[in-house]
């Protein structure tokens, strides 16, 4: 599923300038309502289940375009390190495991 939504965010070109990622925003404030709408009559009438209708989302109170871009940036780095992190926690957890073991 996570894969999905990264190739899906691809798609949409989400993760590429913030002008970009900005429209693909407002494109999705406009098809995901109707969207889950359809889907919820659809549930209702295999189940009988009746779901609550979304409330409308709130406006963005900052421009997606003056901060995507560091975003992606901070989460990209985050994952370039990971690997290392987590060798060097391991190293860390082993050793610290033959100190307190004796």
């Amino acid at each position: 599923m996570a894969g999905s939504t990264v190739n899906l965010v691809h798609d949409q070109e989400g993760l590429g300038p913030g002008d970009k990622s900005q429209t693909a925003l407002w494109k999705a404030e406009e098809v995901v309502p109707p969207a889950m709408y359809q889907f919820s009559q659809y549930v209702y009438k295999q189940t009988g289940l009746q779901m609550r209708q979304l409330s409308r989302p709130s406006e963005l109170n900052f421009f997606v375009l003056k901060s995507w871009n560091s975003g992606i940036i901070t989460v990209m780095s985050a994952l370039l390190v990971a690997p290392s992190k987590a060798c060097e926690y391991s190293k860390e957890g082993w050793e610290y495991s033959k100190e307190h073991a004796k």
